[in-house]
């Protein structure tokens, strides 16, 4: 049992309740909702009065028809709603390189368009909870940069026909822009560490792995160095590597426990295949292993078996 407000960021992304059924595990629409509302009364015992509940649900199509399911919607109406969260805001993670589907009208029928964003929704128990935009800052636009170089050849400050009132403050360098809610992030990895130590291995690789920029941006975001980020669904763990990376404490649990084992891989960066090879069988036989790079040891943490 994690002890109560213990945690300050739970980012996660649960199997989606798609149609089909995938190799590691999603429910069915018609259950969907009531089985992750479990997850968020247990998770508010554990997150910090001024923590967050980050959780990406990718969209689906009802059964045999051309209409979406509203299953992501009602969770977010639930959480809120029966459980008492509060939404901080809504994000929707953009992936360019994301397949057309679902093949039958996308490519059949060609009657809908690529399905390429899914909303991510950041709940809080407060209305202030723990967050920086500051940490999170983007670079400014290439007319920005020259608006920050010459401020008097851009603009006057004044009122806008928009009723805006812009002032000097616009041509303050603030060491970059605040990011827009929608995030850009191709999801592409097909040459990294995870995936040639898994090759070596003969491991077949988890394969629903969001990209490590997801979980960096909310990381950098709602917590500081230190801090404890949670993962409940964590596949192969790509979370609790970021988290790690960034000077944070993780914990990360998953219902397949020979995914969560191979996730120690991602620990292994800079290891020679022989010595990849021998911590593998040292995790299959149950023993303790140190992971980390040479240069910078590390430990990965005991995942509970409750909230």
């Amino acid at each position: 049992m994690l002890p109560e407000r213990s945690v300050d960021l739970i980012v996660t992304s649960p199997p989606f309740a798609l149609l089909r059924t995938k190799s590691y595990g999603n429910k069915p629409q018609g259950e969907y909702v009531e089985w992750l509302l479990e997850f968020g009364r247990r998770a508010k015992l554990v997150l910090k009065e001024t923590g967050s509940f980050v959780v990406e649900l990718g969209g689906a199509y009802q059964r045999g028809r051309p209409v979406r399911s509203l299953y992501n919607y009602r969770l977010l109406i639930a959480f809120c709603d029966t459980l008492g969260y509060e939404l901080a805001e809504e994000f929707f993670w953009y992936n360019p390189a994301k397949l057309p589907s679902p093949i039958e009208w996308v490519n059949k029928r060609k009657m809908r368009v690529k399905d390429a964003v899914s909303p991510i929704w950041w709940f809080s128990l407060t209305d202030a909870p723990k967050a920086d935009v500051r940490r999170v800052l983007v670079d400014y636009s290439p007319r920005m940069k020259e608006l920050l170089e010459d401020p008097a050849a851009f603009y006057k400050p004044g009122l806008r026909p928009s009723a805006h009132q812009v002032s000097t403050s616009f041509s303050r360098d603030n060491g970059g822009a605040i990011p827009a809610n929608l995030l850009r992030f191709p999801n592409t990895e097909s040459t990294s560490h995870y995936l040639r130590a898994c090759k070596l291995l003969r491991e077949r690789s988890h394969s629903a792995r969001y990209p490590a920029q997801l979980p960096r941006f909310f990381i950098r975001f709602l917590t500081e160095p230190g801090d404890t980020v949670l993962d409940l669904f964590s596949g192969s763990n790509t979370t609790g590597f970021v988290a790690e990376q960034e000077g944070r404490r993780w914990i990360s649990c998953d219902v397949d426990g020979h995914q969560a084992r191979l996730s120690a891989v991602r620990f292994m960066d800079g290891w020679g295949n022989e010595r990849i090879l021998a911590g593998w069988q040292q995790i299959g036989a149950g023993e303790q292993v140190r992971l980390g790079s040479e240069a910078a040891p590390t430990r990965q943490l005991d995942p509970p078996t409750d909230l």
